[in-house]
């Protein structure tokens, strides 16, 4: 006999539906085609004690398991729940009135027992998109999968409860969030403030400044100076997610198995850390079973590189075409994935080995060679893509035992979001672009031109200060930022004068 049920796979961040035939004729073998892999190939070891487990009978037959479209390549475990369903459903022991109207997916344990699978939320929205009227997934991702709505998410832990639904014995109760109220109430639910952080209101200015334009940030200072403290606090005084930005981000998230099981959307901007040691696959995916790395996690958050000179030269080379970009695309033999990369870089290092070259107290050991040597770990092009180079100086003891309270996240934040939306209006017939820093060249000369006086300070500075000719357009977007700020039409000689002094790296004889 010949049923078939529908499951689903993930390529990138899109879900592609996948039917499963099973087929049971007369003979002993059991056999899966349509290109599975090794976890796939395994399933029937797992479906068969499960099925047993249960108080169900496993044909003794030929049993053929085609998973179509034959020519897509099937990875992972999240087809067992959907297989196992269509060999009781050829055997006649399960109803198959209900089967094309749901999909179907899990990891069978040998109890029985279901686990949770990866991409929920994806999944969901093809679903949808190709009408089913639900979705059977394991209870660990039922919240994530109930985002989307006109869909009924039935969540399941065993096996015994998918047969006694589909034979009409058992009614499960769909899963339902109203997605947009818990979106306003987890929106802004940060454990961390800039109230938290005493003293350093340049670094404090520098960072407004970056959020306000989604400008990239290097922070350049001794041990124990804050650096890390004020990244991340961050994405507490970026703009709140969008429900659409919450939900794209979601999905990565759900495709990479990051998602909590308590959660259904992420409704805070992500922050990613990764250690100096990562890997270039680790840091922008891939793999032979491609999955997202960190930079598309940070997707519409931020990505922070702490101690920036030790990460390996290949790992900092490969974000320079996503930071342009702002996706990176991941390329096989058979297939190729998208995934979004569209985050705020915010990088942290020593200005020399020890770490106190220009410190005010203490003594740097390094020579000039040496802190110069240290410098270049970092190449020119990667540092073309960092607008704003900010010196870290140590906080005083007085302000350090001040018992004022610093200004806090939501109050600068508000200042941000003013910013951000005169830059909305500016770009609002341009798809690609939503903030200052995403303009390209031909936009700058159009957005951000200055006066006379304008160029002869900005030619003085580049002359005297020995900037770059990559400065250029840096200072000119941060003034542009720093003009929306105070709601100027025009870019002022002190907002030029403000952008030029966060181009430390850019100066001649900076490490001497």
């Amino acid at each position: 006999m010949l049923t078939k049920t529908f499951s689903s796979a993930v390529y990138g961040i899109k879900a592609t539906t996948i039917g499963v035939e099973v087929n049971i004729s007369s003979g002993t073998k059991y056999y899966i085609v349509g290109l599975p892999d090794n976890a796939v190939k395994e399933s029937l070891q797992r479906i068969e004690s499960a099925i047993l487990t249960v108080g169900y009978r496993m044909p003794r037959q030929k049993i053929v398991v085609n998973l179509a479209p034959a020519d897509l390549r099937k990875e992972g475990s999240a087809y067992d729940l959907s297989i196992a369903i269509g060999i009781l459903a050829a055997s006649g022991q399960l109803d198959t009135d209900r089967l094309k109207d749901y999909l179907i997916l899990g990891e069978l344990s040998l109890d029985g027992s279901i686990q949770p699978i990866k991409g929920g939320l994806p999944i969901a929205i093809q679903a949808q998109q190709d009408g089913f009227k639900g979705i059977i997934l394991p209870q660990q991702n039922a919240r994530e999968a109930a985002a989307v709505n006109q869909l009924d998410t039935l969540p399941v832990s065993n096996l015994k409860e998918v047969i006694d639904f589909f034979n009409g014995d058992l009614n499960i109760n769909p899963t339902r969030i109203d997605i947009e109220s818990e979106f306003r109430q987890q929106v802004d639910n940060y454990d961390i403030d800039f109230s938290d952080v005493k003293g350093q209101e340049n670094i404090k200015r520098a960072l407004e400044i970056a959020a306000a334009g989604g400008h990239n940030v290097i922070l350049i200072g001794p041990p124990g100076s804050g650096k890390t403290m004020l990244a991340k606090r961050l994405p507490t005084i970026l703009p709140p997610l969008t429900l659409n930005e919450s939900l794209e981000t979601t999905k990565i998230h759900s495709v990479s198995g990051q998602l909590k099981a308590s959660s259904s959307l992420m409704t805070i901007r992500p922050f990613r850390a990764p250690h100096h040691t990562t890997s270039d696959v680790a840091l922008v995916g891939g793999g032979n079973n491609p999955q997202p790395g960190e930079i598309s996690l940070a997707h519409n958050g931020v990505l922070f590189l702490d101690e920036l000179p030790e990460f390996k030269r290949s790992v900092l080379e490969v974000m320079r075409q996503p930071l342009e970009a702002r996706n990176i695309t991941i390329s096989r033999a058979r297939f190729s994935v998208d995934y979004p990369a569209s985050f705020m870089l915010i990088a942290a290092m020593n200005p020399c080995p020890c770490g106190y070259y220009n410190h005010p107290e203490k003594e740097c050991i390094c020579g000039s060679a040496m802190v110069q040597r240290y410098l270049g770990k970092i190449s020119g092009p990667l540092l073309d893509r960092i607008d704003l180079h900010v010196e870290v100086t140590p906080v005083e003891f007085k302000e350090l035992s001040n018992a004022r309270v610093s200004e806090n996240s939501a109050a600068i934040r508000s200042r941000v979001i003013s910013a951000r939306k005169v830059q909305e209006q500016r770009f609002a017939d341009h798809a690609t672009v939503h903030s200052n820093a995403q303009m390209g060249s031909k936009m700058l000369r159009e957005v951000c031109r200055i006066d006379e006086t304008g160029k002869q300070l900005l030619s003085m500075a580049m002359e005297k200060l020995g900037l770059s000719a990559r400065a250029y357009d840096r200072i000119l977007k941060v003034a542009r930022t720093i003009a929306d700020m105070e709601n100027e039409k025009h870019i002022l000689n002190h907002h030029l004068a403000e952008a030029i002094h966060f181009r430390s790296l850019d100066r001649e004889n900076w490490a001497g």
